[in-house]
């Protein structure tokens, strides 16, 4: 059993050192229970792991494969893994004698098969710099196979909530569901005119991301209201013409909250089909995902909200271990001292973290120099900064809150408190407000002094 151990210790490692890519959880699993001489079947690690047999044949295994093959230099596949790897770690033991020796990877420098992949919006699904939150992504999978999943995902902007729901379709899509994705930020002014038009805007966008022909105007009687029918539409045509369930996923609907009187009809909509799914077969296969950065402060009477049904998930920020992982993926050592600075200045928010070690690896700044020198850091942050400094000078009450919790912490009416969390701007902790870290504490100060 040593050897195994040694075997998996060894793969885990050349994975990580030719590729950049570190293995995950299930992939371990698999690396592990594939080196065994009485080896499991796929569906057995499925069951044992709580996966669906599919996910683990189609996506883990061919992806795992690809990574071994990549780091060992031969093709790899089940049944040849333990010769290979006891090989491979046999001839980096008792390496050839060469006249030269390489240097390995120095802090803030990618290797040869590294990508250093921009902050900038969502981590793509295959990105090895996509670092988990312990049990969050694995409860989103396996809800989603729920006949009644309804997933409510919150967290500040930049907090990766865009991250999480392309794993969560990216999962759906390994179990043949359908999958439709819709961010409302990208949604022009004129679609939320008023619920019939944001309706009708909804339904033929989820009809044409299904591939399916758009009927509207068969389903649509003005006399029946825009709810009604657009229940009878969802019903009555695309949940008939599939067979497999469909993960509907809303990013971004906090926008509907400019909007109180149509936001509030289509909440109602939206709780209304979560209660069809109770006993009517047809809506089980629609699983829901909802994703938002503000508190929901629009009132609706608690049978018809569907922000208390489901599954609630509020994205945290990224703790020190996490932090000195990613930064391990970036090719930079952080020092205990250095790792505790960091989080302090960005108060361990992802987007923060990951733009400060992309510009420390891309520009070949040592992460020390970074956080001793304000202007460097301000000046990595700046576009990030503006924007926010945007949003306060568009709201004066806003600026003005903001600007007390920059003195001391302090009580806010709920709604100013809402919008300033939804920025990232501060913590909320037993009814204390408090700014989030020291990076918006240095910069906004002078602005406000």
């Amino acid at each position: 059993m040593k050897r195994i151990e040694k075997l998996v210790e060894f793969a885990i490692l050349l994975v990580a050192t030719e590729t950049g890519l570190p293995l995950n959880y299930i992939q371990k699993v698999l690396l592990r229970e594939s080196l065994l001489e009485d080896k499991k079947t796929y569906a057995q690690i499925a069951e044992e792991n709580q996966y669906s047999e599919s996910y683990i044949k189609f996506s883990v295994a061919p992806k795992l494969w690809q990574l071994l093959s990549q780091a060992i230099g031969e093709k790899v596949n089940k049944t040849n893994l333990p010769a290979l790897l006891a090989q491979h770690l046999v001839n980096q033991n008792n390496p050839q004698p060469t006249e030269t020796t390489t240097a390995m990877p120095t802090a803030g420098v990618t290797g040869e098969h590294y990508v250093l992949e921009s902050p900038e919006g969502q981590v793509p699904v295959a990105s090895g710099l996509y670092i988990e939150r312990p049990t969050i992504e694995q409860t989103c999978y396996q809800e989603i196979l729920q006949p009644r999943a309804f997933i409510r995902i919150k967290a500040p902007r930049k907090m990766g909530k865009t991250s999480l729901i392309a794993r969560i379709l990216d999962y759906g899509r390994s179990q043949n569901y359908h999958k439709v994705r819709l961010s409302l930020r990208s949604a022009g002014t004129q679609v939320f005119a008023g619920s019939d038009r944001f309706l009708r805007w909804f339904c033929n966008n989820v009809t044409k991301q299904l591939g399916l022909e758009s009927r509207l105007n068969d389903y649509w009687d003005e006399d029946m209201g825009s709810l009604i029918n657009s229940t009878i539409y969802f019903q009555g045509y695309i949940l008939n013409e599939i067979s497999n369930p469909i993960v509907l996923a809303l990013d971004g609907i906090h926008q509907l909250f400019q909007y109180p009187e149509l936001a509030g009809d289509f909440f109602v909509l939206l709780r209304s089909w979560y209660e069809e799914t109770k006993d009517n077969s047809v809506w089980q296969k629609l699983r829901v995902v909802l994703a938002y950065s503000v508190e929901v402060y629009i009132p609706l009477p608690t049978n018809r909200s569907p922000f208390n049904v489901g599954l609630a998930i509020e994205l945290p920020t990224f703790n020190q271990e996490q932090v000195q992982d990613l930064a391990q993926r970036h090719q930079i050592s952080l020092t205990t001292p250095e790792l505790e600075q960091l989080m302090k200045l960005t108060g361990g928010f992802p987007y923060l973290i990951r733009l400060a070690l992309y510009q420390s690896s891309r520009l070949n700044i040592h992460i020390k120099t970074f956080l001793q020198d304000a202007t460097i850091a301000m000046s990595i942050y700046q576009k990030h900064l503006q924007y926010l400094l945007g949003k306060l000078q568009q709201s004066p009450p806003l600026a003005e809150a903001f600007q007390q919790v920059l003195t001391a912490p302090i009580q806010l009416e709920m709604e100013v408190t809402f919008n300033l969390k939804s920025l990232g701007l501060v913590h909320l902790v037993d009814r204390q407000i408090t700014v989030s870290c020291e990076l918006y504490r240095e910069f906004f100060r002078p602005y406000f002094y």
